[in-house]
This record gives C-alpha cells, structure tokens and sequence, in this order.
C-alpha cells in the first residue's frame, strides 16, 4: 500500500473548550501553549468562530477580533481554522449578503486561513455566497455537511450534497458529523464512496459522545480520509473530539504516521492541563460532558449543545429533567422536518424540548426561532413538517420557500448608523450586527475610562502642614 500521511487539525483553541466547558477558555489561557502549537505541524489549528465570537464578548470581555489577531501573531507558521454557520455567519439568524461578504473579508484579513462553512438543514443555497467570498479573499473554503441519521439521510444523499459542494467551488470537504452518529463501518463506506466521486481533500470531524470516536478515525483512514480532528487531552473525548496525542502514537511508524511530534504535544497537553482544571473549578465543566453515552445515537445532541443544556437546566433548577429533556429531543425533531442537531437548529430543538417539559403540556409555548425554522426562514428542512404542530405555532402565515436572505436587503449601512461612535472600527460593526447588545454592553465597558484611584485622605496635621506650606508661597 502507498504511503498516506493523515493530517490533523486540533480544536483545543475552539470546539474542545465550547464541547466540554460552554466556551469559556480565555485567550490569556492559550497565549502561554502558543509557541509550541505553532511548531508541531498541524494541518491546521481551529481557534475562532462557532460559539467564541459570541462568548468572548458576552462572558470574557474579550474583543473576538484581536483574539484572532493576537492568536495569529503567537502562529504566523499555522494555519488557523474557523467555523462559520453560512448565512448565519455566527449567529442566530440569517444575515444579508452584504454582511456575509464583509464578515468573510475581515476574518480572512485579521488572520483565519480556513474557513469552514456549513448549513444547519444542509440547505447550499445558504452557503454560496460564505463560500464565494471566502474564495474571493483568499481563503481556504472548506465546505461542510452537517452529518445526521434519519428516515430521509443516507449514503447517496450525502454523496449528491459533497459533489453538489465541489461543484460550487469547495477547496475542502468536510464530514461535521456534530453528535458522534458515524459509526465506524459507515465511515469506511461513506469515505470510499466520497473519494471515488471526489476530487479534493475530505476532512472528517467527530466527537467521543458515543465512544466510538477513535474507531470512526481509524476506519476512516484506512478508507483514505486525508484530515481529522482531535484534540488535546486535557479536553478531549466525550462531548468533545477524539484525543490528538492518542491517534498519533497509534499511527506513528505506520503508512498513515501523522509526522507529528509526541514530545511537543505532551508538552502542549500539560499547559492545558491547568487550563481545565481552572475550568473545572470554576464550574464550566459539567463531568456530564466526558462520559460515554450510546443513548446520544437516538438523542443525536452534540457536544456544544449538552453542556449549554446542562447550564440552562441548572439555571431553571430543573437538572433533574435533564433525561427527560434529551428523550423529548428526537420527537421534537421529527415533529420539525427532522433538521441536522447543530447550530441553530440544535438550539431551537433543544430549547423547544425543554419548553415542552417544564411548561407540562407538549407544544404549549412556541420560541420564535421554533416558528421561524417550521415556517421556512432558515431554508428548507430535509423532511416534512408535521402539519398539526406547524398550524398550531404559525397558523396560516404564508410559507418561505426561497432562500431566505433573497428576502433581506443590504444591512450593513444600516448596522454602520446604528452602532455609530460605539464602533471604531469595521470589525466593531461586524461585532454589533451580529450581537447588537451584547457588542454594545461590550464596547461601552472596553471603553469607559479606567477607574481613577479613590483620593487620598489627608490627615489633620497633614491638612495643618499643607496650609502652612501655602502661606508660605
């Protein structure tokens, strides 16, 4: 057999921490591992996007932008990776083209070499236009599809959607399988298939939910997949990726060997080691999140979705409807057209599940986001809707059957005038249309003037000695 080096991409800087501790890693927290990260020779490094843009910003007091421009000072020799959700770009809601084009040319331009864009229902017409500018700028464009199991998904399905992808301009293609649902054998399958009709790389992208994680790699390379994800041990495995240090030395001195350094991982993986144990004490991770759980293969929950599942319990004091909460998931989703788990389609499901338990009374109280996604203002679903539950949260609201941002008109001006002196730069209007508020709660506290120290107190005799040296002038 020929030679095949496998390349990795690690997450620790991204999906690890948003995996397994609800996105709370600070860049303070990275910069110190950053020489080391840079020199063992990843295909890439995953640092920014996904759930960080939001949580620097609203949790960290952290500017997302100068984390990518820092992290990119600390790694000029590696390529950073990002994740963008399409037309939602990182947020919740679909953006105009506008914005989209402006978002993709300041993220390559502050840094981010890899751009991997998905859809949550799989729609492409959500994705052309991330996909076209990314390319327009210089980009990688690594294209996604959101892996799922369902009546309506299969092999064939997700082949048509990977050679759509190639044919729209992907540099890359990406398996996100979000909830660890691809299971070993079906990986093999799924990888020769891909690579029969496929001319450029593949990508595969798991988690540990189900234990079957390092299973999924290695039957996956043997099928001739040419990237995976891991992570670094102290935030690997469960609701996150497979262990990075673990899948090199299982495929070192072999036709797959990664080329990469255990010596310099280890010495990587024992900073983060007391990065987790700082999160852990600070009550980010949920030991929910590392163990295994086959059940997730009916549940299909990702990892970054559990542990804020696991924090909006606790905040309703409801934990003790966490198992109910997760077997109403699945009926949920089938009810909506049974979309992918994954941002924002695993918040709407999971949200609307959690509404359904604690409120007593199944589809008692509909979300917005619930009424947009049956009403088809995220794009079209895979499957259909159950007619019943859509009558009851739309009624008869007329239907969205284009792409949904052919409905917006250029927004960026408008997000320009509204942000107003609040914003100093293009990446701060960027910031404030995609998280009005909390961009605004953000740039007032970066910029309010620093405490003046509280004036001293003079003393009696100090106040007596004071007025003896101005009489004296």
């Amino acid at each position: 057999m020929m030679k095949k080096t496998v390349y990795i991409t690690d997450t620790i800087l991204r999906d690890a921490h948003q995996s397994q501790a609800a996105t709370r890693m600070r860049t303070e927290d990275m910069l110190p591992a950053c020489k080391v990260l840079d020199e063992i020779g990843y295909w890439s490094l995953e640092c920014w996007g996904g759930a960080t843009f939001d949580a620097c910003m609203r949790f960290l007091n952290e500017d997302p932008w100068e984390r990518l421009r820092t992290l990119k000072s600390h790694m000029p020799n590696t390529k950073l990776q990002m994740l963008l959700r399409g037309q939602n770009i990182l947020g919740y809601k679909h953006y105009a083209d506008d914005v989209v084009d402006a978002f993709c040319k300041k993220s390559i331009e502050n840094g981010i070499d890899v751009v991997r864009i998905f859809d949550a229902l799989n729609d492409v017409r959500n994705m052309e236009m991330a996909m076209k500018c990314v390319k327009e700028y210089g980009g990688i464009c690594e294209a996604a599809i959101s892996y799922t199991t369902s009546p309506f998904h299969n092999e064939d399905y997700f082949v048509q959607l990977a050679v759509e992808l190639e044919k729209k301009g992907a540099d890359v293609l990406c398996i996100k399988d979000m909830a660890n649902l691809l299971l070993p054998f079906e990986a093999y399958n799924l990888i020769r298939r891909l690579k029969e009709n496929l001319s450029i790389p593949i990508h595969l992208h798991t988690h540990n939910t189900t234990g079957t994680g390092d299973m999924t790699y290695l039957l996956a390379i043997q099928a001739g997949v040419d990237i995976v994800d891991c992570a670094l041990s102290p935030l690997a495995n469960g609701t996150s990726q497979p262990t990075t240090e673990s899948l090199v030395a299982t495929l070192k001195g072999t036709d797959y060997d990664t080329c990469l350094s255990l010596e310099k991982l280890t010495e990587a993986a024992r900073h983060f080691r007391g990065v987790a144990a700082k999160l852990k004490s600070e009550g980010f991770l949920d030991p929910k999140v590392l163990s295994v759980d086959t059940n997730t293969l009916l549940y299909q929950v990702p990892g970054g979705m559990l542990s804020n599942l696991i924090s909006q319990l606790k905040d309703a004091k409801a934990e003790d409807k966490y198992y109910q909460v997760l077997e109403e998931i699945p009926r949920v989703r089938q009810d909506f057209g049974y979309p992918p788990l994954v941002t924002p389609t695993s918040q709407i499901v999971g949200s609307q599940a959690v509404l359904n338990v604690l409120s007593g009374e199944r589809y008692k109280i509909f979300t917005k986001e619930s009424k947009g996604l049956l009403r088809g203002a995220y794009g079209k679903v895979p499957a259909p809707i159950n007619a019943d539950v859509r009558n009851k949260a739309i009624g008869n609201d007329p239907l969205i059957t284009c792409r949904p941002a052919d409905l917006l008109q250029p927004e960026l001006e408008h997000y320009r005038q509204e942000a107003g002196a609040l914003a100093h730069s293009e990446e701060d209007v960027l910031s404030y249309a995609l998280f009005p508020k909390v961009a605004q709660t953000f740039f007032q506290v970066r910029d309010a003037p620093p405490l003046q120290p509280t004036p001293e107190v003079p003393s009696v005799s100090k106040v007596r000695t004071l007025y003896v040296q101005d009489l004296s002038l």
